[in-house]
């Protein structure tokens, strides 16, 4: 599954972009600096995700929407198709 592809589950199943989620994560004191272990707690907590979703969202919340180039233009299970993830919403992705 790609990185995006995991973003857009967790907005299928919460009702919340990813983008939201930053936000609330952000409300919440955690930052670039948080550790995984307190935003997983919370994640799981308050929205049910499962570790690799909430570690998805870890990603996006303490490093921002860039990833590695690695899987970039790739043919595997997780290729995606840009090294920016699109944090607005599913329906509004315009690589889509």
């Amino acid at each position: 599954m790609s990185f995006q592809a995991y973003l857009d589950n967790i907005e299928a199943k919460t009702g919340l972009t990813p983008r939201r989620f930053v936000e609330l994560a952000h409300e919440r004191g955690f930052d670039e600096t948080t550790k995984a272990t307190p935003i997983v707690a919370w994640l799981k907590a308050d929205y049910g995700l499962g570790q690799g979703h909430a570690m998805a969202l870890v990603h996006v919340i303490t490093k921002g929407p860039q990833i590695s180039t690695k899987h970039v233009g790739s043919s595997g299970a997780h290729a995606d198709a840009t090294d920016t993830l699109w944090l607005d919403g599913a329906a509004t992705n315009p690589d889509r």
